[in-house]
């Protein structure tokens, strides 16, 4: 019987989580240039690559090169969350769905706001790892562009 799993990790950032949730939405043309070993390009396919509907080509290395795409279903600004389904690519051939949430929130004064990644995702059989390389690569690149931000 198919399950529908979740995952989720945070990480504490620096900057201000408007500027972080703007990469994510409005600026991944940068997210190549933030750091171009772990990602080679984005491509918007379809749409304007930033508002619900999208669909974007993702280049991007995990051990070697992985193509995906993606669609994007929600956003919400008031909550810093964005969230894609994958559509099409390599992941795509080892989970049934794949849904990846980044939600970026601002925490009291004094305290290190956060970055949250969620997946929920269903395997396509039983043999498929659980997907904690994915989620440690997403908050790992969160970490760079809190990096790139602090440091242009």
């Amino acid at each position: 019987m198919a399950q529908i799993c979740r995952l989720e990790l945070q990480t504490e950032i620096k900057s201000s989580p408007e500027k972080i949730f703007d990469i994510y939405k409005n600026k991944t043309n940068l997210m190549p240039k933030i750091n171009p070993d772990k990602l080679k390009s984005i491509e918007v396919l379809e749409g304007d690559g930033k508002s619900v509907g999208s669909v974007r080509l993702w280049t991007y290395v995990m051990g070697g090169a992985v193509i995906a795409k993606d669609k994007i279903v929600a956003i919400d600004e008031e909550k810093g969350s964005m969230t894609f389904d994958l559509i099409g690519g390599e992941v795509t051939n080892y989970y049934k769905s794949f849904k990846a949430t980044i939600t970026v929130e601002a925490q009291a004064k004094g305290h290190a706001h956060l970055v949250k990644w969620s997946l929920e995702y269903e395997k396509a059989d039983e043999n498929v790892p659980t997907p904690h390389s994915h989620l440690a690569f997403l908050v790992n690149f969160s970490r760079d562009v809190d990096a790139f931000l602090l440091n242009p």
